[in-house]
């Protein structure tokens, strides 16, 4: 992959990432490469029905695979409950749970479970299984007849979910001199990490164990608890290190439970590797979804009332709320805003959140309005922008905790060159006639933090523990920790061991949302100022420390002058305005996020993209050439994590504007291109120069180490950035995702 930084530089970026060697040495063991002895494998049997019942499923043939252990179905399992769905009150990605009923509710939907001595002979006994289904009427699509459509408000009576509304949004929109509306039609997607959904599960007497790649180790403890009636602390979740997530780990898996069961009915390691395919119909995923924006504005840009429409697809056990408009609604210093959210329920697992998950598709729209609107008012796509930054939040009336939108404009434009842009669509091209367009796009993503509990020790051999809750998910958590550690105690990274992703050391708060460096840090800092503190009152007049302490020497002479032979501190933290109670959450497995709206404030980290697209004039493929991203989000611990998460937002966001679709059969349900070879997603040949830089304001309104989200912001506004710029090149407006060359034929 080609790409360049502004930041660029190993003394700019500062220290390399902990975990680096032992990633690139093949070092770092993710839950596959554990193999404990006698361990078994288990292999997944899917409903080869988009919806119906079953009638009878015959397992003699799988039984007689030489190496079958135990086929588990609906028959055999016994009593079996869901977890509930996460955002409901529960622990699962959704309600339904597989092998509970004689109900298929999705086509994939597991059926049976094989345990074998060897994977081969469970992949064998998993095809012998057969299965007799009455199938009913499948509603794959939201267009499909029986798809059902519920105003959210009414689905979900609750505030989060309600429909947002200040001012007189249609009467201003009616009256308006300059009038845009844009419906954006967005495709289901999958996410894809490299690492594959795990379940390695063994029984230590009574206690379960088990190895999982999740962003939610507490959820998944607290949720196993609850389906196999055992107390949470008899439950340890294990989740060190994540081969990547982006919301598909985030929350108990379907399958974990039916492995524990397995593993306990066996009395041996059962270990069970979900396959791609599979993960396509058995996990969450991106829903599918119909933005509809409609601005109003004056003859100079200023845009006077907007009114963002949202339907979203659901599935039939789950209400998946939209929640879009949170962030279109202060993108800009609109007075008059009005949403409405709709979700159609359709024959499909529950979807859930994907990076940028309701952010991106609602500001793709939104952006694209804006910058149709600048085509109808001839005012330059950026300084529209600058012309409608605010100071306050459009919905509450407080101000912004910080907000540096204009500044990551102003720098972005440098960058990319902004100002070799001539205006007229189709006006800019190479000697050798590829069309070049120039497009640009703002995001946003709340600033949320939650509650943290804390534990540092420091032992004679130098050694200083840190246990909190958070999960590696390759974003560079381990090296934000380590680096702020080593700052407040002088410890070497290298004496600093970090304990995460364990329900033993530390309640595990699910690590999504952009939320995990404000969460953790806080808590982790407090923790060390507390062990510092202690350890210098206890040494007394008899320390012949400086103050500024450096280097284990030093922290160790502090530890003997203190008589003690281990010192240890412990933390909790909670966002701004969050009450005592909250800790009741975190303990219970259950989200305890707060933000945008604290009490006093509101809190987002902000993106300004520029993308420069070239066309080829015959074929009309599209090539993003050269990104421009500059990142509002406070603060900035690490430079070299926070620099590849941008390039990596970016890179999803190419992917998600010209290469991403989760192609659906409309007449049997489930998902057509289910694996990598047409699950098309970007490869290095398709991405071109990525150029990146920081605000690196911190914000101490947050919190005190003044750092805001990053992971989520970095892809927002890239696919609007694409399309605009490849109006800009053509002349087409293309207002769905993907975009593809036919979308560019002459008529």
């Amino acid at each position: 992959m080609a790409t360049s930084s502004s930041i660029s530089g190993s003394r700019r970026d500062g220290p390399e990432r902990v975990d680096a060697r032992d990633k690139v040495r093949g070092a770092t063991r993710y839950v596959a490469d554990h193999v404990p002895a006698g361990v078994l494998h288990a292999a997944l049997v899917p409903a080869p029905v988009g919806r119906g019942r079953i009638d009878a499923i015959d397992t003699t043939a799988a039984e007689r695979v030489p190496g079958v252990r135990l086929v588990l179905t609906h028959a055999n399992i016994g009593p079996l409950q869901g977890a509930g769905f996460l955002m409901g009150g529960g622990f699962g990605f959704q309600s339904l749970q597989p092998l509970a009923s004689l109900d298929i509710a999705y086509r994939g939907q597991y059926i049976a479970l094989v345990v074998a001595e060897s994977l081969e002979a469970a992949r064998e006994g998993a095809q012998r299984v057969s299965a007799r289904i009455t199938p009913a009427p499948v509603a794959a699509t939201p267009e499909s007849p029986g798809a059902q459509t519920i105003g959210q408000p009414a689905a979900l009576p609750l505030p989060p979910f309600a429909d947002k509304r200040v001012g007189d949004a249609d009467t201003v929109f009616a009256q308006a001199p300059v009038r845009i509306d844009v419906t954006a039609q967005m495709p289901a997607q999958h996410q894809n990490p490299m690492e594959l959904i795990a379940t390695l599960a063994l029984w230590d007497g009574d206690t379960l164990i088990v190895h999982e790649p999740t962003q939610n180790a507490e959820s998944v403890r607290h949720g196993l608890a609850r389906q196999l009636g055992l107390p949470p602390s008899a439950v340890r979740v294990m989740s060190p290190t994540i081969g990547g997530g982006f919301g598909q780990k985030n929350s108990l898996q379907s399958q974990t439970v039916l492995v524990a069961i397995a593993a306990r009915r066996l009395g041996r390691p059962v270990k069970l590797v979900v396959p791609r395919a599979l993960l396509f119909h058995n996990s969450a995923f991106r829903p599918r979804s119909v933005q509809r924006v409609r601005l109003g504005a004056d003859r100079q840009g200023r845009v006077l009332a907007a009114i963002h429409e949202t339907d979203q697809q659901t599935s039939r056990h789950d209400y998946f709320p939209s929640t879009g408009s949170d962030t279109t609604a202060r993108l800009y210093d609109i007075k008059h805003f009005r949403s409405a959210d709709r979700l159609i329920r359709t024959d499909v697992q529950t979807p859930g959140f994907m990076r940028g998950p309701h952010e991106h598709p609602s500001v793709f729209a939104f952006e694209l309005a804006m910058d149709e609107l600048a085509t109808a008012t001839g005012i330059d796509p950026v300084a529209l922008r600058l012309l409608n930054d605010g100071t306050t939040d459009p919905l509450t009336g407080k101000p912004h905790s910080s907000r540096h939108v204009a500044a990551c404009l102003r720098r972005g434009a440098d960058l990319i060159g902004w100002k070799r842009r001539s205006a007229a669509p189709r006006s800019m091209s190479l000697p050798d006639g590829t069309l070049v367009g120039l497009g640009v796009a703002i995001g946003a993503y709340k600033a949320a933090s939650a509650p943290a509990r804390a534990h540092v020790r420091l032992d004679a051999s130098g050694r200083l523990q840190v246990s909190v809750g958070g999960h590696e998910m390759g974003q560079g958590m381990r090296t934000a920790i380590a680096t702020s550690v080593a700052r407040l105690t002088g410890a070497p990274v290298g004496a600093i061991e970090i304990r995460i992703g364990d329900t033993q050391f530390a309640p595990q708060h699910v690590t999504a949302g952009s939320w995990g460096t404000a969460t953790v840090l806080p808590a982790v800092e407090e923790a060390c100022r507390r062990l510092m503190e202690n350890l210098r009152a206890k040494a007394g007049a008899q320390a012949d420390v400086k103050a500024d302490v450096k280097g284990s020497g030093s922290l160790l002479d502090l530890l003997k002058a203190s008589g003690q032979d281990v010192a240890e501190a412990r933390s909790q933290t909670r966002a701004p305005g969050q009450p005592e109670q909250v800790f009741g959450r975190l303990d219970g497995g259950l989200p305890a996020a707060a933000g945008p709206v604290y009490p006093d404030f509101v809190a987002f980290s902000y993106a300004a993209h520029f993308i420069e697209v070239h066309v080829e004039p015959a074929t009309r493929r599209i090539r993003v050439a050269r990104c421009a991203s500059v990142i509002d989000c406070g603060r900035v611990v690490s430079r070299r994590t926070a620099r590849s998460q941008v390039e990596g937002g970016v890179v999803w966001g190419i992917g998600a504007s010209l290469r991403e679709i989760s192609e659906v059969d409309p007449r049997h349900g489930g998902f057509l291109n289910a694996d990598l070879a047409e699950y098309v997603i970007p490869v290095a040949a398709d991405i071109g120069r990525i150029d990146v830089d920081f605000i690196d304001e911190p914000d101490p309104k947050l919190n005190a180490q003044g750092v805001k989200g990053l992971g989520e912001v970095v892809m927002v506004g890239v696919a609007a950035a694409v399309a605009n710029a490849v109006f800009h090149a053509t002349g087409r407006r293309v207002r769905h995702l993907p975009i593809r060359v036919e979308d560019l034929y002459e008529a």
